[in-house]
């Protein structure tokens, strides 16, 4: 039940609901307040005092904005409305003398800081400072903090908003940050100078209001009014983070993340945010052919050639990898099967029915996990396959959710009820399942990649039904759900599609070994796993270079843009299909992105319906018999999982950390 008030912000008479904060008031009155310690994400500290507002009628000194509610605030004599003013002189003096005292100790280091450019406390000192100060006395320096290799520490210029704090710990779930002494003495620390163990760790970069922390991987390379923006969609995991892209030149400097409340509200795992470097390393940038058993340079025409030439009047297979777009799995369809072939994206083997959306996505939507009573998950480790949703999930929990985990007992950064590690431990939860409000089962890709996946869908969908609740598919690859959508799949899933292929058309599945004596035409970014069992490469574009649409996980289709450019003669996905298809005498109706597009929502319409989750109709299957077996989760290394993250060294020198952490100490450690 709403408990609206009226409200006079600046002469502006508005209606809030009592429960809010004067400073979520203000921004409804579209009226800036200014903040350093205060995010709408985060417990409330009300430590800096920059967000100071006049009270009319109430204390003769202004008031925290972000810790007084509306429902707090006396009306005038005769009942009218509380009057609050932003502006006032006595506003105006107050945030005056809070940024005199912010900038005390604060170095004067702004031409040298990373953070210069797109600093707050340089933005508010503009806006709200004054020119000068009366403080005379030496600044204080403090220790800079190691915090691993992600994030860079220049712990002088902190001005303890403690939201780095309030992060790690309320919704990253490590304590591993605090502050320690008082007065001049208080300092943010870590606990015994341990470095930080999240991949959630380097949204504490953004959340700093001044240059205290910054990212290490992208420190003193370039300035933000030098970058051209882009914004896009991160397919590290299957969430479909909203991101933007900064380039300088055609170099991809850094990613960070954008708003986005029904997806990754403005948070991005470690993996999406400095995977950049990962872009520029052992990437295909020409043609190869291979002859005598060495591969060597060729032009497209040559490559292109050859490719036709294997292909024409053979038993051909697509692989569809699972960074690709749904352009490209659409148009390797539509090539492959025009030869007589069979195309299947599942290549780790899930069991996932074709054309059942609700049960290769499922009905419910992230946005919905917020609300959520029960979360059941089978067969998952969210932690490692998607850390965003894994802090939803965190959060449900903190405001009461019940967490139940059938599969492998891991540190999911909140309590949960181990019901089990196997598939036994499904039909026990069915038989105790009640009718039960807010209910979410999460099925994992390591519930699904056994041989019986499908039964396993079956059981987690009747569960879902016994419970009354929603299920969703909780995928480990970006590419997956679109090329699903598209149909991209056999009967008989990867093994019936390699059984008696004589030509496999691999579109950057690096994940899986090819068959003995096939002949292996690979089309990818990066010389990985893929690249070096072929006999032709068809240099392609990574996820920033091409525009693209994406499926996330949800079933949301999105739109990635292009942010740079292919090196070397790498081309578009959807163009070398195009192309390819010319060669084999039968080419693809398209010679546009646009006209693909027009192809692809004339056969999927609800891939036009970009940025909405598509509600899905409840097909449940039968729920036969399982195997004996346990669960296992689906992602082995969180930092090496596809072709672009196994050419970062950043990802490699995390997954060592991770490993060596993970290691049994012994005695002299």
């Amino acid at each position: 039940m709403s408990d609206l008030r009226k409200i006079i912000i600046d002469d502006q008479e508005i209606e809030v609901d009592g429960a809010m904060t004067l400073i979520q008031a203000c921004e409804l009155a579209q009226t800036e307040v200014p903040r350093f310690c205060y995010h709408e994400r985060l417990s409330i500290a009300g430590n800096c005092r920059m967000c100071l507002v006049e009270v009319v009628g109430g204390p003769p000194k202004p008031a925290a904005s972000c810790a007084m509610q509306v429902r707090d605030l006396r009306p005038g004599p005769n009942g009218e409305p509380p009057v609050v003013k932003t502006n006032s002189p006595m506003v105006k003096k107050a945030r005056e003398g809070v940024m005199e005292f912010m900038l005390i100790n604060h170095p004067l280091d702004c031409p040298i800081c990373d953070q210069g450019g797109e600093c707050d406390l340089q933005d508010q000192a503009m806006a709200y400072g004054i020119s000068d100060t009366r403080f005379n006395e030496g600044k204080r320096a403090v220790d800079d903090l190691n915090l691993g290799p992600l994030v860079s520490t220049a712990m002088t210029r902190c001005i303890s908003c403690t939201r780095c704090v309030r992060f790690t710990s309320e919704v990253a779930g490590i304590n591993q940050m605090g502050q320690t002494g008082r007065g001049e003495d208080a300092e943010i620390t870590s606990y015994l100078n341990e470095t930080l163990d999240s991949n959630l760790q380097g949204n504490i970069i953004d959340l700093c209001p001044v240059g205290a922390l910054t990212s290490k991987p992208y420190a003193f390379t370039a300035r933000p009014w030098e970058l051209t923006k882009t914004e896009s969609i991160d397919v590290m995991d299957a969430l479909g983070s909203n991101i933007r892209v900064d380039t300088k030149g055609r170099e991809v400097k850094r990613f960070v993340p954008r708003n986005h409340d029904g997806v990754n509200e403005e948070w991005i795992s470690d993996k999406t945010r400095f995977v950049w470097d990962g872009l520029r390393r052992q990437r295909l940038d020409t043609p190869y052919i291979r002859e005598n058993g060495k591969l060597r340079k060729a032009t497209w025409a040559e490559a292109l050639k050859a490719a036709a030439e294997a292909m024409n009047g053979k038993k051909v297979a697509g692989l569809v990898g699972d960074l690709a777009p749904v352009e490209a799995a659409f148009a390797l369809k539509q090539m492959i099967e025009g030869q007589g072939g069979n195309v299947e994206c599942r290549v780790d083997g899930a069991k996932l029915p074709a054309g059942n959306r609700s049960a290769y996505v499922g009905t419910t939507s992230i946005e919905d996990i917020d609300a959520a009573k029960v979360i059941y998950l089978i067969g998952s480790n969210p932690r490692d396959e998607a850390p965003v949703l894994n802090a939803r999930i965190r959060k449900a929990w903190i405001n009461g959710a019940e967490v139940k985990l059938i599969g492998e007992a891991v540190d999911l950064t909140y309590d949960y009820e181990l019901v089990g590690p196997g598939r036994a431990s499904v039909e026990k939860a069915i038989s105790s399942a009640t009718k039960t409000e807010g209910a979410v089962v999460i099925v994992g890709q390591g519930a699904l990649t056994e041989v019986d996946g499908e039964a396993v869908l079956g059981q987690a969908m009747a569960l879902t039904t016994a419970l009354g609740g929603s299920m969703l598919v909780l995928h480990t690859a970006a590419g997956r759900v679109g090329a699903m959508d598209v149909n991209a799949t056999t009967d008989g899933g990867i093994d019936a599609t390699l059984a008696e292929a004589e030509v496999v058309y691999n579109l950057g599945a690096d994940e899986i070994a090819m068959p003995e004596g096939a002949f292996v035409i690979y089309q990818g970014s990066h010389g990985d796993n893929g690249a070096h069992r072929s006999d032709v490469i068809l240099p392609a574009a990574a996820y920033t270079e091409e525009n693209g649409l994406f499926v996330n996980t949800e079933g949301r289709p999105q739109l990635a843009l292009r942010a740079a450019f292919p090196p070397g003669e790498a081309k578009e996905n959807w163009a070398i299909l195009r192309a390819l298809s010319a060669n084999l005498g039968s080419a693809l109706e398209y010679d546009s992105l646009a006209q693909l597009r027009q192809a692809l929502v004339a056969t999927v319409p609800h891939l036009a319906q970009i940025d909405q989750v598509v509600a899905n109709d409840w097909q449940a299957l039968p729920a036969t018999t399982l195997e004996k077996a346990k669960f296992k989760n689906a992602v082995a290394d969180f930092y090496l999982t596809n072709p672009i993250a196994r050419a970062s060294s950043l990802m490699a020198e995390l997954s060592a950390n991770a490993k060596s952490r993970g290691a049994t100490k012994v005695a002299a450690e």
